[in-house]
């Protein structure tokens, strides 16, 4: 087993990713657009610069600003009721912790969104160091932030897993060196994604077993 675990946040860690997916179909949708779809699917673990530049490609006549924020806002109305863990969470970062294995989660969102969600669900104490994306110049699917996070934890990106759900996030750690571990959630693996992927799995509970047995 590897010494490392980074994990993803929204669609990994908290069933988040389903709620931004429809925030962005929502927001198309108000703007007169009907390929939101297209676009929630290619935004998916992307940075913030990464979704602006995918908004202006796909709306160049939009204002880019408004579109964003009006993304963000539809989302956190959402989630001031709170966001519930993904199955299997708490179990796999007991597990992690017990074995001795340093956490540490890479997430595009903000600070201040990972803080407030890790803390809420009382889950801050697993984790050796937090990346945002603020805190990367290239987000996913560059490597960035899988490198920045496992130099925080003292680890060489090639004895570090990543739980990812989104192709960027798989491709980002691919290209970091990492062992990248898919538990799909809004999207499912394709022949690429599956050839760069160390292990998929349903659920993070599946992904336990696994690593219970080996």
């Amino acid at each position: 087993m590897k010494k490392g675990a980074i994990f993803d946040m929204d669609g990994t860690l908290f069933d988040s990713e389903k709620i931004y997916q429809k925030s962005w179909i929502a927001t198309a949708e108000s703007h007169g657009k009907n390929n939101g779809v297209e676009l929630a699917a290619k935004v998916s673990g992307s940075s913030e610069a990464n979704c602006r530049r995918l908004i202006h490609e796909f709306y160049p006549e939009v204002d880019v600003d408004k579109f964003f924020m009006q993304v963000v806002n539809t989302a956190v109305e959402v989630f001031k009721n709170g966001v519930p863990m993904m199955p299997g969470v708490p179990e796999i970062l007991k597990f992690f912790k017990e074995n001795g294995v340093k956490m540490a989660i890479a997430s595009s969102s903000s600070i201040e969104v990972i803080n407030r969600n890790i803390e809420r669900a009382n889950i801050e104490k697993y984790f050796d160091a937090v990346v945002s994306g603020d805190d990367v110049e290239n987000g996913k699917p560059a490597p960035d932030i899988f490198l920045k996070a496992a130099e925080k934890i003292n680890l060489p990106a090639t004895d570090c897993y990543v739980f990812e759900d989104s192709f960027n996030g798989i491709r980002g750690a691919y290209a970091a060196g990492c062992a990248p571990i898919m538990i799909p959630d809004t999207v499912q693996p394709n022949d690429e994604i599956r050839k760069i992927c160390a292990g998929i799995y349903p659920s993070m509970i599946d992904a336990l077993k696994f690593f219970e047995k080996n």
